[in-house]
């Protein structure tokens, strides 16, 4: 297992999509360790493949808190397939934005299709921040970022700022 660098705001490959995962290998097992170790040192409570440079339909997820036994989940070639009309407010922020949060409204409840770590197909419900964190990664596969939910001025403020950042970083 290896701790890999997090891809952050402008880089390109943060807008890829991400390829479908045809075979759970040993590589791909290998590729989920390394995800979770570096979500854990992060530290955070999701992690999308291509947030570490690999383009592959891959998320974990650990929603446990502070003194709770983690909960590490991982969803290979994630859908949706179902989501709920309700509609839910929570504040989200991104490791690929880090220190950054604003408010997001999504569908509360949503049914989600995935196969597990051994290549098993699952499907269940979700709700709240569990909810939350799996539209949030799922949109990282899809090439989108939590900010394109909110305006227009708002997301110019955050690429101008991450922009610059990273223009003094390469300096």
């Amino acid at each position: 297992m290896a701790i890999r660098d997090i891809l952050t705001v402008p880089d390109p490959r943060l807008r890829e999509i991400s390829e479908k995962v045809a075979v759970v290998d040993d590589e791909v097992r290998r590729l989920v360790d390394d995800m979770f170790e570096t979500m854990y040192a992060a530290p955070g409570i999701g992690l999308a493949a291509i947030q570490i440079g690999a383009p592959r339909r891959i998320v974990t997820i650990d929603t446990a808190r502070k003194g709770e036994d983690k909960r590490p989940m991982v969803f290979i070639n994630p859908e949706v397939v179902w989501s709920s009309e309700d509609r839910r407010s929570h504040e989200e922020g991104c490791l690929s934005i880090p220190d950054y949060y604003e408010p997001v409204e999504r569908p509360d409840r949503v049914r989600v299709r995935w196969l597990d770590r051994d290549g098993n197909a699952q499907e269940a419900e979700f709700s709240g921040l569990l909810s939350t964190c799996l539209q949030h990664e799922i949109d990282h596969l899809n090439g989108g970022l939590f900010i394109d939910y909110l305006s227009r001025l708002k997301r110019e403020r955050v690429m101008k700022k991450f922009t610059k950042l990273a223009r003094r970083a390469a300096e």
